[in-house]
């Protein structure tokens, strides 16, 4: 487990960033991130985060991206391919199409303390949408689905005092949260202005 829990934290280290991947210890001072502000391996310490080219900046984008939500390479040039052919903006609706996975919508509720966390509440079937079962991470909502806890999962010790710890959650303005029945309705199209990479970039590097 302590070999599990160190190749997550090297993902941030990677990034340069917080990924948010291990929920409470990320905005605790036991944060890898803090300590070795560097990149993992033999000559992090010395390697640090160096400049990059272009291509490299871009290509960073797009691996820190990916890892943030825990998407494979293929799941997400296909989001990319898909907002590329829309008219607009396309680095807004890729963030769209990123926010608007079930399982990150779970861990904007505060029902998982990280997205690994959220899409594994969402693969053992414990969230309903608009009051149905659905157990797919990747499941895209839309405005106007309601999200909540089954049944079945609020009795378990997993959920033990949710309301409480969801009342402290601070939530983005697309998301309406019922602390009280662990529920949440879409009221916008899932955005941020602070993603936490750079969209363009990963648009401009799959442009190439």
């Amino acid at each position: 487990m302590a070999r599990e829990s160190n190749d997550k934290c090297s993902r941030c280290r990677a990034a340069g960033d917080k990924l948010f991947i291990k929920g409470d210890k990320c905005f605790g001072p036991k944060c890898p991130l803090i300590k070795r502000n560097y990149v993992p391996g033999v000559h992090g310490p010395d390697k640090r985060h160096s400049k990059k080219s272009v291509y490299g900046k871009q290509l960073f984008e797009k691996q820190k991206a990916k890892r943030l939500y825990g998407i494979l390479e293929r799941q997400f040039s296909n989001y990319v391919a898909e907002a590329s052919k829309k008219t607009g903006d396309t680095s807004k609706f890729l963030i769209n199409y990123l926010e608007s996975r079930l399982d990150n919508v779970v861990f904007r509720m505060g029902l998982g303390k990280s997205r690994n966390a959220s899409r594994q509440i969402v693969g053992h079937g414990h969230v309903q949408v608009n009051g149905k079962k659905v157990d797919i991470p990747s499941f895209r909502v839309k405005v106007g689905d309601k999200i909540a806890l089954s049944e079945t999962a609020l009795k378990k010790i997993q959920f033990d005092k949710i309301s409480e710890k969801l009342a402290k959650v601070e939530l983005p303005e697309w998301l309406g949260l019922d602390a009280k029945t662990a529920s949440a309705k879409i009221l916008n199209t899932p955005s941020t202005n602070a993603p936490g990479y750079n969209a363009k970039s990963i648009i401009e590097f799959y442009s190439r």
